[in-house]
């Protein structure tokens, strides 16, 4: 089978599984992976292990772009004033979930390389699906505001704290010596080569969008330094994931006028998430499952344990606010991409200890990523920061009221229209009249009042028939007519008291 045909075909399953997830209210990233669990080779075989090799490509490039989306969401300004609070909580997050999995993995009779290895993993958050959550449910707030950061920094400091693991476990696995240069020196210079080019290269990129003003050339821009930015970190065996983050990072802060490509590159990357998600899902054994046993259990409360009481802990150090203290921990459960990349790399330096913890990753990202999108969602509502009313519903009021002027042909007049009405009436009145005058002017703006709440609460139900549209709003233009018909009376009976 073509591989365009494949990848025709994961993002139709993908599109299907959105609409199911709209009706059972769940977030689409697990459709995604439901999707490609479903298609994949382990269920129904759509999808073979060999056109998941081909479509490696997908999942590096798109991991490039996740990388540089999340690293323009952090904003120097933001970091000012949540700096402290965001290295605290970044910090105690990921080496609680660390030194608890090491821990219990040591006490359950788990060979000691396989433990820190296992606790490195463990620091690994899933940005895809976080940002896809905020995305999708345009979350806002002071959770939604520490969550990217986190998850950006946490990914970045997960990285050094598995190399540094990795280096170690190769030692003590082989029987070798353990050297400071070889399991600290040559991962953290690693590490800041990474650092650096991102940031040479996202400053090029902000230097250069000056030079380009139509929103094609400016997102072309972004595609050709984020693809350059991959290939470079996979050339210098260096971690893409840092590496385009930082380029994310000095676009968005150099570039002022980066707010239309962002939203233009968005717009594009969304088939590539979707992809993303599909073959990561594909990639799913459910066979595996049963031979995790014990250490797998173990890994996915532990580590769930490690990640929301490290959240809250920092958050209390930093006097974090009350819901960042309750919900942010949740949000980080989500585990995907960049933990299957690190089980990847001790698959291929450790064979015989990364067989099992390639096993106990994969079934970990069944769970996490299936529930952890969810409870993600739920977290930020809990926080106020999802909005439970949609869109559409919420700008209806602004439609119903279109349609009642454009139906009774009467001018749009609002609170502000009628205070000054009142106002105006009141310093044309003799002094004796005021309470009568007042009363009228009350009474004018109740009537105002009652026709705009009628109208909210005729478009907040649910959708309704084409006759009813009609009988209520004609209903609200009648109230708006009765109002104007107060304000003539009163002015008549102004004009008489004056004569």
């Amino acid at each position: 089978m073509s591989i365009i045909f494949i990848l025709c075909f994961a993002l139709l399953a993908g599109l299907i599984f959105t609409r199911l997830m709209k009706l059972l209210r769940l977030p689409n990233v697990t459709g995604y992976l439901i999707a490609g669990v479903l298609i994949g080779p382990h269920v129904f075989k759509l999808i073979t292990a060999q056109h998941l090799e081909m479509l490696e490509i997908i999942t590096n490039v798109a991991l490039g772009f996740i990388a540089f989306s999340i690293g323009t969401s952090i904003k120097l300004s933001l970091l000012k004033k949540l700096g402290k609070n965001i290295l605290v909580i970044t910090a105690m997050q990921a080496l609680l979930a660390t030194i608890l999995v090491d821990l219990v993995m040591i006490l359950i009779g788990e060979p000691l390389p396989f433990a820190l290895i296992l606790g490195a993993v463990a620091t690994a958050t899933a940005p895809a699906a976080t940002l896809m959550i905020v995305r999708q449910y345009k979350a806002k707030g002071p959770v939604t505001e520490t969550l990217l950061p986190v998850v950006a920094l946490d990914d970045a400091l997960g990285l050094m704290v598995f190399a540094i693991s990795l280096a170690i476990g190769k030692v003590l696995h082989v029987g070798g010596s353990l050297s400071f240069v070889s399991a600290f020196l040559v991962p953290v210079c690693e590490i800041l080569l990474a650092l650096v080019i991102g940031s040479a290269l996202g400053f090029i990129l902000a230097l250069v969008s000056r030079f380009f003003k139509s929103r094609a050339n400016r997102l072309t821009l972004i595609i050709t330094f984020t693809l350059g930015g991959i290939a470079l970190a996979e050339l210098l065996n260096l971690s893409s994931l840092l590496l385009c983050m930082m380029i994310g990072t000095f676009y968005g802060n150099l570039f002022k006028e980066n707010e239309v490509p962002l939203e233009v590159l968005e717009r594009w990357t969304y088939p590539l998430f979707m992809l993303f998600f599909v073959i990561s899902g594909a990639q799913l054994n459910l066979e595996v499952l049963p031979t995790v046993g014990i250490v797998g259990f173990v890994y996915i409360v532990v580590r769930a344990i490690g990640k929301w009481g490290g959240a809250y802990l920092g958050a209390v150090i930093t006097k974090a606010n009350p819901n960042v203290r309750k919900y942010l921990g949740i949000a980080l459960f989500p585990q995907a991409g960049v933990a299957i990349g690190m089980a990847s790399v001790v698959m291929a330096q450790l064979p015989e200890i990364g067989q099992q913890v390639t096993t106990v990753v994969l079934c970990a990202t069944l769970v996490y990523e299936i529930l952890g999108p969810l409870l993600t969602k739920i977290a930020l509502t809990k926080a106020g920061e999802i909005e439970k009313t949609p869109k559409r519903i919420k700008n209806s009021a602004t439609s119903a009221q279109t349609s009642a002027i454009s139906l009774g042909q009467i001018p749009t007049i609002d609170n502000a229209n009628i205070k000054e009405l009142a106002v105006g009436e009141q310093n044309e009145q003799p002094q004796t009249q005021n309470v009568e005058q007042s009363q009228q002017d009350f009474d004018t703006k109740t009537l105002f009042e009652k026709a705009q709440q009628q109208i909210k609460d005729n478009e907040s139900t649910q959708t309704p028939s084409k006759e009813t549209v009609q009988s209520e709003n004609i209903n609200d233009a009648t109230l708006f007519e009765k109002a104007q018909q107060q304000i003539k009376d009163n002015e008549d009976s102004k004009n008489l008291t004056n004569k």
